[in-house]
């Protein structure tokens, strides 16, 4: 195999793992959107998808989870549907591509190796689509929410946080990770039309030899 091609997948899954992780970080995190105000500067106000949490100058952190799923603002509910969905079908991705590598060793042949290998990379960009989905639709709402001139300028703005720069960084690997994947099923695929096919051999016993010849008569 063209050493090439597997250097495509090896990063394709490095690239996947380092999403999930990405992933799972911004779902974790409670940076979402960041508040600070002119009237208490030693505080700064965090909104994540499972809590709210105030931050002091010194360091110090209190969080505090939300009451009831029933009582979540809609775009946080559905941020973290998403979200959950997007762990659940990277972690599937992930699963998929490792055991299509042609560098593991596994009890599944070629062809099984490389529907194994397309179906995660396929799935990778689909998680990268569903990554990127909650990420820009909170910033999207906070863009409008920041700037809407029926709120008076003295009340304070949600701006962006760490997780949603998180989240980008998440979708967008996703999608090389896809792509990386699937263009190295596809390399192989290539390189498996080009190669020639081996000339069957025919054995021919040596008793069985036959020669003819040809007699011209004048």
């Amino acid at each position: 195999m063209d050493p090439s091609i597997r250097a495509l997948e090896l990063l394709g899954v490095l690239f996947s793992g380092g999403a999930w992780l990405c992933s799972l970080a911004t779902t974790l995190m409670s940076t979402w959107l960041t508040l600070s105000t002119d009237l208490l500067t030693t505080e700064t106000y965090e909104l994540g998808l499972w809590g709210t949490c105030v931050v002091q100058e010194l360091g110090v952190q209190e969080c505090r989870p939300y009451n009831s799923m029933l009582g979540l603002p809609p775009d946080i509910m559905l941020a973290r549907i998403l979200m959950c969905v997007t762990l659940a079908a990277g972690l599937l991705a992930l699963l998929l591509a490792v055991p299509g590598m042609h560098v593991v060793n596994s009890c599944v042949g070629r062809r099984c190796k490389r529907v194994m290998k397309m179906a995660g990379g396929a799935l990778c960009l689909v998680t990268g689509v569903l990554g990127l989905v909650p990420v820009s639709y909170i910033a999207h709402l906070t863009v409008l929410r920041y700037f809407d001139e029926s709120l008076p300028e003295l009340l304070p703005r949600w701006e962006f946080g760490d997780a949603l720069f998180c989240g980008w960084t998440a979708g967008v690997l996703h999608l090389v990770a896809g792509t990386l994947l699937l263009t190295s099923c596809l390399c192989l695929q290539k390189e498996n039309c080009n190669s020639p096919s081996p000339i069957p051999l025919v054995r021919v016993q040596p008793g069985r030899l036959s020669i003819r010849t040809r007699s011209e008569y004048v």
